[in-house]
């Protein structure tokens, strides 16, 4: 891909078999979206279906809809569609809540399993999304925990001493789009006598992911990035099933009963998964998930996961040759290069190590290139941010995102007083 083309990319497109999934979204005339790692697109058949769940099941079904609409399913309904995409089994995933909250479910659940061992430290990566840092932290001194952060991916092996209760990773790293080896680093932490948390905020409906083949312990995700859910859509939980129905989770809400219609004083949990459900559900909300959940689904018919991870792979690895083609010495790739390292997204920084980055990125969003930017600190530099999701993105997407930075570089628009005004979301 050294000398890749414009028409080489054309060629790709029109021999794409995904390309049809496309249709599926609503995508504004001119925009290049770059960022469904951050926020996914407008599925088409969202506003009409959440329009009749408010107009239909909720005007005219009223409280009757719990029922009649299957709304008291729903958290079980798209639970099973979630694991189809991280393998697991029907019956072990729910969606409900946010990921945050899901996130202290289960590492409660998890310390709660090693409080008797004696072990005292949950071990994580300092680049780990911090929300996940925050919850362990909070959770570390309520319950009289350690959280040791490494600072590279190949110093976790080591630090799984005997001292550890947990190790808690996000599969694929949201500055960097680095991928660990889920089943190595699982096996690693169960060889060393601790249990595995995986946050799939960027894995899930982007890279392939083997939740029981891998024996992971606990798992969650979020519902508004790749499976296109909309903003602040319902995330999703799994528990391996030899924990789902050991432990109380702390959040232990009515919905989490297991009968939680019998309005008894008593908490008695539900079997299984269902007992992470907390409270009453948000059903628009879910309701908008399940149609960002079919639009991933869809790609079923053409191999699934595995070919979309293909396409994931053969975009990233367009982008990356056409930066390095034509933007040559400007930037250093921040995400691996290998394949088996690299989830669904390509982070670049500035070669010169200068404070450009975030104009840069504002400049092409003002072209219609939508990316992002997060922020450096002492160890790692500003990142400009490009997430690629094979069920709307084509080569040519890619050829023109490549053009627009090239144009915005010659031209020096990133210098503009406008592209260095810091908005409160970046």
């Amino acid at each position: 891909m050294t000398s890749m083309t414009l028409d080489d990319c054309r060629a790709l497109d029109a021999q794409d078999p995904l390309h049809s999934l496309r249709e599926q979204f609503l995508l504004p005339e001119g925009v290049i979206y770059l960022d469904g790692n951050s926020l996914g697109v407008l599925p088409k058949a969202a506003p009409a279906r959440i329009a009749a769940a408010v107009t239909k099941q909720w005007g005219d079904g009223l409280i009757r809809s719990w029922n009649s609409a299957g709304w008291f399913d729903l958290p079980q309904r798209l639970g099973d569609k979630v694991a189809r995409l991280i393998g697991a089994a029907p019956g072990e995933v729910v969606c409900t809540d946010s990921t945050s909250i899901n996130l202290y479910k289960v590492l409660f659940a998890a310390l709660s399993a090693m409080q008797a061992s004696g072990r005292r430290v949950v071990v994580s990566e300092r680049s780990n999304f911090p929300t996940d840092l925050y919850i362990a932290q909070s959770l570390c001194r309520e319950r009289g925990f350690t959280l040791r952060l490494v600072d590279a991916p190949d110093e976790l092996p080591a630090a799984l001493t005997a001292e550890v209760a947990v190790l808690m990773l996000t599969h694929v790293n949201y500055r960097t789009g680095a991928m660990h080896d889920m089943a190595a680093l699982t096996k690693a932490a169960h060889d060393a006598g601790a249990l595995a948390v995986w946050d799939l905020a960027h894995s899930a409906g982007a890279v392939p992911v083997a939740l029981n083949a891998c024996d992971a312990d606990f798992a969650i995700g979020c519902g508004y990035k790749y499976l296109n859910g909309g903003p602040g859509a319902p995330a999703f939980v799994w528990a391996h099933t030899r924990h789902a129905g050991q432990f109380e989770q702390p959040l232990s809400g009515w919905w989490g009963h297991a009968a939680p219609f019998e309005f008894t004083p008593e908490y008695r949990p539900a079997p299984g998964v269902a007992r992470y459900l907390c409270g009453t559900q948000p059903i628009l909300s879910l309701t908008a998930l399940e149609c960002g959940l079919d639009t991933v689904l869809a790609a079923d018919a053409f191999g699934g996961m595995a070919a979309l991870r293909t396409k994931s792979l053969a975009l990233t690895d367009a982008f990356i040759a056409l930066v390095e083609q034509r933007c040559a010495g400007r930037f250093t790739l921040v995400t691996p290069r290998a394949h088996a390292q690299r989830g669904s997204q390509v982070c670049l920084s500035l070669a010169d190590k200068s404070s450009g980055a975030y104009a840069i990125v504002q400049a092409l969003i003002a072209r219609g290139v939508i990316g992002d930017f997060r922020a450096g600190d002492a160890q790692m530099p500003d990142i400009l941010r490009f997430g690629f999701t094979p069920l709307y993105l084509g080569f040519v997407d890619v050829w023109n995102a490549v053009e627009h930075l090239v144009q915005v570089l010659e031209g020096g628009e990133w210098q503009r007083a406008e592209f260095n005004r810091r908005s409160s979301v970046t």
